[in-house]
Parts: C-alpha cells; sequence; structure tokens
C-alpha cells in the first residue's frame, strides 16, 4: 500500500512539474504553481524558513520520502531504474555510504553557493537539473508536436493550436542537458539511486535528519527467512538482509522492499518490531553529531543567501538577427540586480519557458553560467508582461506589478551610427521611434553627406531597456540600436 500511494503521488508531481517546465499556457502556472515552491533549494534560496522547517520535520517523521514523492530529478531516476529492472531482476547488492564523496560534494556544493559561483551550484542541484533538460529537450519536442497538431487543425478550419517558434535558445545549455540525462539514465539503469545517495547535496542534507526518522523500514527477524529479495530489489543500497540493518541516511521510503518481502518481515512503522540486540545502521552518537551538523549546515547555508518568422510575404528571406557583445547582460525586471540573480537563480529555466515573448535565454557567461538573460533577437519584453516575475519559485525574480514594471530601468538603449537603415541605405526608417513604448526615442535631423537625414535621439532617463527597439530595428544581422544592461536596475 505505501508503495502504490508513494507512485501515485509522484505520477502527480512529476507530471504537474513537467508540464509547468513545459510552459503549457499560464493556467498550467495558476493551478500548478505549487510543484515548483515546494522544491528543498529554491526554498532555500528564498529564505523561506517555513518551507525548510517543513522539510526538516517530514524527514524526522518518515524519513527521505521527498526525494521519491517531491523532487523531479529522483522520480525520473525511479523510471529508469524501473525500466532497468524490466531487463536485469534482483541486480542490486548492500554498499557502504560513500562519506567522502558525498560530503566532499556538499562541501564544495556550500562553498559555492556562499561565495556565488552559479556553475557548481547549477549543475548539481535537482530541481534545476530536471529543468534544464525538459527546457532544452523536451520542450522542442512538445513545440513541434503542438505545431503538427495546429497544422492538422488548420486544415479543418479549426484553431484549437497556434504554432510557435521551435529554436535552441542556449547550445552550451542543450550539450550540458543532454550529459546530465544520459549520465543519470545510466547511472540510475545500473545502479539506481547511485547519483541521490553519492552526489546530491539535496539528499545529503535530508539525510542528515532522515537517520532520525520516526517511521522507518524495520526488519521484524522472527519472520525474515534471510532471502535477499529485500536488499537485491533496494535501489538505494541501503539494505543489509544479513545483518538485517537499513541505512536510514540512504532510504528514500519507496517501498519496493516491502512490496518484494514475501513473509511479511519488513514493515514501515513507528514501532520496533525485533529485538532489543537489533544492530543499526548508524550509531546513537553518531545520529546526534550527524543531526547537529545537518541542522547547522541548513542554517548556515540559508543565512548566507540572504548576503548575498524568417520570410517577408513569402518572397524575400530575411537574414536572422545576432545578438550584440554587451558589456552588461540584461537580468529581468525584478532581479533588482546582476548579484541578486547571481546569488539566488538556481537556473532551474522555468522562467524561460514561461516566457511568450521568447526573450529570456540562459546566459552562457562563467559567473551567470545558464541562469536567465535578455535578448531580443526573437522579440522583447513588453512592458505590460511579468509572467517570469510570477512563476520565480527562489525570489531571485521578485513578483512585480504591470505598473512597477513601467518604471524599472533594465538597461538603455545605445545608437550604432555605423547599422543605421537612413545612413547605409539613404532611405527613411524611424521604427525604432515608432515602437518605443515610452516615447525614449525621438527622430532628430542629422546631417550625412551633406544631406539631411533622420535618425533616432535617445532619452535615456525614459527608456527603461525592454528592447522593442532592437527587435524591430529592420538592420541586418546588428541592430542600429541595441540594450545594454544596467548592473543595478534603477527605478523611477
Amino acid at each position: 500500500m505505501l508503495r502504490k500511494l508513494r507512485i501515485a503521488l509522484a505520477i502527480i508531481t512529476f507530471t504537474l512539474v513537467t508540464l509547468l517546465l513545459l510552459g503549457i499556457g499560464f493556467r498550467v502556472n495558476i493551478w500548478a504553481g505549487w510543484v515548483a515552491k515546494i522544491q528543498f533549494l529554491p526554498n532555500l534560496l528564498a529564505l523561506n524558513f517555513v518551507m525548510l522547517a517543513v522539510f526538516i520535520v517530514v524527514a524526522l517523521l518518515f524519513g527521505r520520502i521527498y526525494c521519491s514523492v517531491v523532487c523531479p530529478l529522483g522520480i525520473m531516476q525511479d523510471i529508469f531504474s524501473w525500466l532497468g529492472g524490466k531487463a536485469k531482476k534482483n541486480r542490486f547488492s548492500y554498499t557502504k555510504e560513500h562519506k567522502w564523496l558525498r560530503y566532499g560534494v556538499l562541501a564544495v556544493f556550500i562553498v559555492c553557493l556562499i561565495i556565488g559561483f552559479a556553475p557548481i551550484t547549477t549543475l548539481l542541484a535537482p530541481y534545476s537539473a530536471y529543468g534544464r533538460i525538459v527546457n532544452s529537450l523536451f520542450k522542442p519536442l512538445y513545440d513541434l508536436l503542438n505545431n503538427w497538431l495546429a497544422s492538422i487543425d488548420a486544415t479543418h478550419s479549426r484553431y484549437n493550436f497556434s504554432e510557435v517558434q521551435v529554436w535552441m535558445r542556449s547550445v552550451t545549455t542543450f550539450v550540458v542537458a543532454l550529459l546530465t540525462l544520459l549520465i543519470l539514465a545510466v547511472l540510475a539503469w545500473k545502479h539506481g539511486r547511485s547519483y541521490c545517495n553519492s552526489i546530491c547535496p539535496v539528499g545529503t542534507i535530508l539525510s542528515f535528519f532522515s537517520r532520525f526518522s520516526l517511521f522507518r523500514v524495520r526488519f521484524d527477524k522472527d519472520k525474515c527467512k534471510i532471502c535477499g529479495q529485500c536488499e537485491k530489489n533496494c535501489k538505494a543500497r541501503a539494505i543489509d538482509f544479513k545483518a538485517g540493518t537499513v541505512d536510514y541516511s540512504r532510504c528514500v521510503v519507496c517501498g519496493d522492499c516491502l512490496a518484494k518481502c514475501k513473509f511479511d518481515a519488513l514493515h514501515y512503522t513507528a514501532k520496533k518490531t525485533v529485538s532489543k540486540d537489533e544492530a543499526v545502521a548508524v550509531e546513537p552518537d553518531q545520529g546526534r553529531r550527524s543531526f547537529l551538523v545537518g541542522t547547522a549546515m541548513v542554517t548556515a547555508a540559508a543565512a548566507t543567501a540572504q548576503t548575498q518568422m524568417k520570410v517577408d510575404g513569402g518572397l524575400a528571406v530575411i537574414e536572422d538577427k545576432v545578438a550584440p557583445k554587451r558589456e552588461t547582460s540584461i537580468t529581468p525586471p525584478g532581479s533588482i540586480s546582476a548579484k541578486h540573480m547571481q546569488r539566488h537563480c538556481t537556473a532551474c529555466q522555468l522562467c524561460v519557458s514561461s516566457c511568450p515573448n521568447n526573450v529570456l535565454r540562459p546566459s552562457t557567461e562563467l559567473t551567470k553560467f545558464m541562469q536567465p538573460s535578455l535578448s531580443f533577437e526573437r522579440g522583447y519584453c513588453r512592458p505590460e508582461c511579468t509572467r517570469c516575475s510570477e512563476v520565480c519559485p527562489t525570489g531571485a525574480i521578485k513578483p512585480i506589478t504591470r505598473e512597477e514594471k513601467t518604471a524599472i530601468q533594465v538597461g538603455h538603449a545605445v545608437w550604432v551610427k555605423d547599422n543605421c537603415v537612413p545612413l547605409t541605405d539613404g532611405v527613411s526608417c524611424g521604427n525604432c521611434a515608432r515602437h518605443c513604448p515610452t516615447g525614449a526615442i525621438q527622430m532628430v535631423e542629422y546631417n550625412h553627406n551633406g544631406q539631411t537625414v533622420m535618425v533616432p535621439a535617445i532619452d535615456e532617463n525614459k527608456c527603461i531597456g525592454c528592447g522593442a527597439c532592437e527587435h524591430l530595428c529592420p538592420a541586418r544581422p546588428f541592430s542600429a540600436i541595441y540594450v545594454e544592461g544596467n548592473v543595478m536596475h534603477h527605478v523611477d
């Protein structure tokens, strides 16, 4: 019964998280957005001490059930492990805890979290890793399916689906996501939960508390026939059937062992059913030390986080725009500053997949590796849209209203004389001025080779850095006007 309940809850969570990360309509964000807000690391970076306390209490009561019910990366590994079990049954055996690896990775993770070194933290964070896999690998497939359904609909004069652009937001992020998926698939197929119990920093933190869980898998030695089925089917490799012990720091309460035991010798209960001389996987004084260390690590990490279309009318092919080289990258409105974004963002890609204007994409800068930045080749940041601030689970992008967004300057426009169409082609334009939503651009007279032409003049005090001018500029491949980011956002 425990296993069936765990599987049902995991399917619900996994489905909702996947739909959320795919960006399937804003209504999904409304009624499924909560699944992003019950992930461990986003709550840590958001300093949500209430949720952190809930995680600890749940671990103390039920063990590491979070890893098999809530964490999408853990559930995905369970799927691969289940498929591996179809090919080869009874393939696991008990292994000792790799403490040097677990705690070494956790130490590196915490240090990188403290100093704000994003590449390591974003690579190790489980929710972020799954977000990258969905956004980079699954979303393009979903978009292709959507466009196929839209074409079928159109032939029957129905328009239930709208065509969307299918494109790769970042080659680097795609490669990282693909490698992550392949490595996790191979590990889970052959070794079960080896990543969760050797690498994952969230799993290691929760393991400190799960050692003391009230409800746990216990042996009834009077019924146990030492058949070894429990150990051979424990994907966490945490059961030593000969000693009759379970390493509760690695057990993810999946219930597989309970289902495999034919003699009713295993029970998930708060009451001991074995003799007093029962061997335990962790000695009492070791457990007390682990509990204190775990509590200190969660508190310290939380406190540290606080400080810190291609054709024109079907006739002429239009050359793609190329992003300019910006001295300062542009972070989304509501992110306050580049430093705030760097310290709080987990690079889960939820904002990237939710952006309806194709403006957000993962950064390739080392210090902001795979964190969102604005680029305007395929759209611009519409003043009325606040989608990214509404879905961010960590507070890296603070919630803002439409009125507040129009007063936030994330960057300022810069005119590039050598690319401007009136000067290069001798034709009138004014596209940037016509489409500027804040009226920050005016066309003024300019003497060029003895002729008077109209070129844009920018009022930086009015410009909010939305990128409408850069996106709609007809110059190719580089726009004649582009947005330079502000390190700290200005608020009028």
